[in-house]
């Protein structure tokens, strides 16, 4: 599956899962390391933890696997690494304290709003 086929339907499943403040930033022109971060917010524990589980299981029936997934001991920040896409899932003390939109702030942001 291409990066940003991949992108799409991550944002279509953390919105099935009420992620919120989705954000994709395009990291194409600025790095070799991953082509898309995909970040969202999410409002509890528990729903960190269905975001991931419910891409993780979903990306699987497409052949898509995660290389790497980190976070689910505390579930503050999950982040599921597809290499050319990762997903970083946040509670929003979290997302606020590391800031990615600001540390990749040359990235082309593009805000999802839910439908």
């Amino acid at each position: 599956m291409e990066s940003k086929e991949l992108t799409n339907l991550i944002t279509k499943l953390i919105l099935n899962k009420k992620g919120e403040k989705i954000k994709i930033l395009d990291l194409r022109e600025l790095t070799p390391v991953s082509d898309y971060f995909v970040i969202c917010t999410a409002s509890s524990e528990p729903q960190v933890k269905a975001i991931a589980d419910h891409i993780s299981e979903e990306t699987k029936k497409k052949r898509e696997r995660p290389w790497h997934s980190e976070g689910y001991q505390n579930l503050s920040w999950v982040l599921l690494d597809y290499v050319d896409v990762v997903v970083h899932i946040f509670l929003p003390e979290s997302r606020k304290f590391y800031n990615l939109e600001g540390l990749w702030a040359d990235a082309v942001i593009t805000e999802i709003k839910d439908e």
